[in-house]
């Protein structure tokens, strides 16, 4: 037995040198009984056991943090207090990535959709690059997107930094826009964006966007000749006949103020009403003196235009003033002040009544009753040629001194008159007085009927008498035998 007894004993010192063998990390199978020998049957469980020099060893590499992937966006900060295992767990591509599907919700052209990745239960806030309104629910969300995304905008990001918190991240830098609707034009800002986990699906809380501070301008580019052009398109819409087309040229809170009304108008349908009536004149306009000013998403345009009227052929000038404004991706007209040109403007017609215009014949009698020849010439006029036919003259007067030298010898009959009759009728700044005045002769007590015409017009705020007829009654003068309307077939006088 001596053989068996040693090879027991080697087999004991190679169990014993197995189980203080190096393992690997994966554990191996090893069977749970081994057999020696048919003669000397010992069986036996073996299990193995991890030294505790090598658990903990993999305890202390548990310990040592992984180094972070590298990536190419810019740096980010973690939060010391997140958990890896939390539901909120986010990695910095996926902040980015939440960027990248808000930009593909602008490229739907919805405003919805855009609206639906702001939270609704956390109370989001919205303070947009160009509108002075914080936006704070969906209706307003959406509303402001109902116009920027008119612009067709896509986003890209600059440069930015992310941090990532226990159920929050944020994202801020800088973006830029380029306008689809704009030709390409491109719009850089100042972004932030922070995230937080809505019913599982992260949601953006709050977004503030804003122009670049430091002088990079956002201003939409025109150039003076554009600014010229935009004329066209007004006059372009003028020649469609279509009220409607025109109206539209102006910004939603424009303002007109028109050529040949005294009616401001300040909305589309205003504007369209006073198109209605210009319109049947089928104007087409040409510029004769511009002048232009650009601003930040404004210019002006102002001179002096032409039109020529297609019904009548008729041409006139008139000073404007167009100042236009960027509103839904295209230059609207805010501002339109159309004025006749000052030097051809006919003043507005002095108030006058039918009573106040018998009157004007009292200052004339009145003059005479100073028997001064001059202060009667002095009530004719002198800025508009006069013209005197006197009741006892054949020599037109024109002018003062000879309507003066016809008073001379008028005023020695010292006369008094009073009107027995009266038509009247006013105009724009004339009116005019016919009818039948009676005169006494104070140096003979004559009494002599006469007919009459005076037609005044205003000068510098003073009613005078520009044309003035007198003549005697045709049937004093006229032996009424010779009048056929007054003669019998035998010549007898009807009374």
């Amino acid at each position: 037995m001596k053989f068996a007894s040693s090879a027991l004993s080697l087999v004991a010192f190679a169990a014993s040198a197995t189980a203080f063998a190096p393992i690997s990390r994966d554990s191996v199978a090893v069977p749970s009984t081994t057999s020696l020998s048919e003669t000397d049957a010992m069986s036996f469980d073996f299990v193995p056991v991890r030294p505790k020099r090598v658990a903990r060893k993999v305890e202390v590499e548990k310990a040592i943090p992984k180094p972070a992937p590298k990536t190419e966006d810019p740096p980010f900060f973690l939060d010391e207090s997140r958990t890896a295992t939390s539901a909120e767990d986010i990695s910095p591509e996926e902040v980015r990535a939440l960027f990248k599907l808000w930009n593909n919700a602008l490229a739907t052209g919805d405003s919805r959709l855009v609206a639906s990745r702001y939270s609704t239960k956390s109370g989001a806030v919205l303070l947009p690059t160009v509108s002075d309104t914080p936006r704070t629910d969906y209706d307003s969300i959406k509303d402001y997107f109902d116009g920027f995304l008119k612009k067709q905008p896509q986003g890209e990001i600059l440069s930015g930094n992310i941090r990532i918190g226990n159920g929050w991240c944020q994202d801020a830098g800088i973006y830029e826009f380029t306008m689809g609707a704009e030709n390409g034009a491109k719009v850089k800002g100042r972004y932030t964006y922070t995230y937080v986990m809505e019913d599982g699906v992260w949601k953006i809380a709050h977004h503030h966007s804003s122009v670049m501070p430091e002088g990079i301008d956002i201003a939409t580019p025109i150039t003076k000749e554009e600014v010229q052009g935009l004329f066209h398109l007004w006059n372009d819409a003028l020649a469609t006949g279509d009220s409607s087309l025109v109206a539209s040229r102006y910004a939603s809170k424009g303002v007109l103020l028109p050529t040949v009304s005294d009616v401001p108008r300040d909305d589309f349908a205003s504007i369209k009403d006073y198109f209605d009536a210009f319109l049947l004149k089928e104007p087409q306009g040409k510029i004769l003196e511009s002048f232009v000013t650009i601003g930040t998403n404004w210019a002006q345009d102002v001179g002096i235009y032409e039109f020529t009227m297609g019904a009548t052929g008729a041409k006139v000038k008139a000073r404007y003033s167009f100042v236009y404004t960027y509103e839904d991706g295209q230059w609207k007209i805010a501002h339109h002040h159309s004025s006749q040109m000052p030097e051809e403007v006919v003043p507005g017609p002095a108030s006058i009544t039918n009573d106040q215009v018998r009157g004007l014949f009292h200052l004339w009698n009145d003059a005479l009753a100073t028997l001064d020849p001059d202060e009667v010439a002095s009530r004719y006029s002198v800025a508009t040629a006069p013209c005197l036919l006197p009741t006892v003259s054949d020599v037109p007067r024109t002018d003062y001194d000879s309507i003066k030298a016809y008073f001379v010898d008028f005023c020695k009959k010292e006369p008094q008159g009073k009107i027995l009759e009266s038509y009247v009728t006013v105009g724009h700044n004339w009116a005019m007085d016919d009818g039948i005045y009676e005169f006494t002769m104070g140096a003979t007590g004559d009494k002599v009927k006469a007919r009459y015409s005076f037609v005044y017009t205003n000068e510098e705020g003073e009613w005078k008498i520009v044309h003035h007829h007198s003549s005697q009654m045709p049937e004093e003068i006229v032996p009424k035998a010779s009048l056929p309307e007054f003669a019998d077939a035998n010549g007898a006088t009807l009374e």
